[in-house]
């Protein structure tokens, strides 16, 4: 992930973010590859080419200290993807619409990009969710609720002008989200399904294509599901 280029920082500090980087490069790498109980401090020094002692003093925590702050990184850029993507001023009566369909296509690229990655993070965030440590509840808490944050002004701005129905802001934008996060979850595991035939969704099309998932989140959210013109539909 790209390291900032602010040339007010101190040549001390700016070697001081690429080591951190470089460390947290290498953690991702070694999670990705062995899964992160399998991993170790060593094998994460070893690849970032640094002392494990210099990781400590970067990482406190050690090796559960280099897991948030890949999770850190991860929700930064989601949020940044959020508000770049479904801005609050649309171009015309169907720019709300426009923006969800892009914001699909652009997290199914998000999670190709750090497919092996993305699925033990996945595993990770509901392990430590639904540990006894309530700080470590509270903070996915947090960044679930930092996403939703990001994505109501632009829901908002939507209902305002009769593109979407007005509704409860927060709760529209926490389910738009969670659709799509659920899709990528969902082809994390059909990708991993050793039999295809037991896949809940069978459409290959749907799963390995960004266009045909927006597509169809699109049309299933902002269109519904009943027929025009069918009995149960109203007046």
């Amino acid at each position: 992930m790209p390291i900032s280029s602010d040339s007010s920082l101190s040549r001390r500090e700016r070697e001081r973010r690429m080591r951190r980087q470089a460390m947290l490069d290498a953690a991702s790498a070694v999670f990705a590859e062995k899964g992160y109980t399998q991993a170790t401090l060593d094998e994460i020094a070893d690849r970032a080419e640094f002392g494990k002692g210099t990781l400590y003093n970067y990482f406190e925590d050690g090796k559960e200290g280099l897991l948030f702050a890949i999770f850190d990184q991860v929700y930064d850029d989601l949020e940044d993807m959020i508000r770049t993507t479904v801005g609050s001023d649309g171009r015309d009566d169907h720019a709300f619409r426009a923006a969800f369909h892009d914001l699909v296509v652009r997290s199914f690229g998000y999670y190709e990009n750090r497919e092996d990655l993305f699925l033990i993070l996945i595993k990770e965030a509901h392990r430590l969710c639904f540990s006894d440590d309530a700080e470590k509840a509270a903070y996915f808490q947090a960044q679930q609720q930092r996403m939703v944050d990001a994505f109501v002004p632009a829901v908002e701005a939507a209902m305002g002008t009769n593109r979407i129905a007005t509704l409860p802001s927060t709760p529209v934008a926490y389910m738009l989200l969670e659709v799509i996060h659920d899709l990528i979850v969902h082809r994390c595991l059909t990708e991993r399904n050793e039999d295809p035939d037991e896949a809940c969704l069978p459409d290959a099309d749907l799963m390995n294509d960004p266009d045909a998932a927006a597509d169809f989140l699109t049309s299933l959210l902002f269109d519904g599901l009943h027929a025009t013109g069918s009995p149960n539909s109203s007046e």
